[in-house]
């Protein structure tokens, strides 16, 4: 009788996070009436995740100053309807950063207390 062996194999996976805060309006295109039609602002609170197998030659997965450079250029005191081709809604700002973001699977955009939109990429 033949001896099976199977063994586990472990992915080791290196995640970070980076928290920022930013100050953005924009306005919403609705199919409905709402007051968030209107100009208006937030002190949007993002988290950016980003994970990899391997870290790079700097020994990162992704360099915090690097995530924090691209959403505050491209977000910080902006009017977001000139930043998004879509509808800026929450969702999509999430969505444009996880694309824009080296080795980004997740965010997670809070405009107001209660309210947060969260864009993860399926795997």
């Amino acid at each position: 009788m033949q001896k099976i062996h199977t063994y586990l194999s472990t992915t080791i996976m290196y995640y970070v996070e980076k928290r920022l805060v930013i100050s953005a309006a924009h306005n919403l295109h609705l199919s409905y009436e709402s007051r968030c039609e209107n100009l208006h602002g937030h002190n949007f609170v993002i988290h950016v995740y980003c994970k990899s197998k391997e870290l790079n030659q700097d020994g990162m997965v992704t360099d915090f100053t690097h995530i924090k450079k691209i959403v505050k250029e491209h977000f910080d005191h902006k009017y977001v309807n000139e930043v998004l081709s879509v509808n800026p809604s929450s969702e999509n700002i999430a969505k444009w950063i996880c694309d824009n973001v080296e080795n980004c699977y997740k965010v997670s955009v809070q405009e107001s207390e209660g309210n947060i939109a969260i864009y993860e990429r399926d795997e």
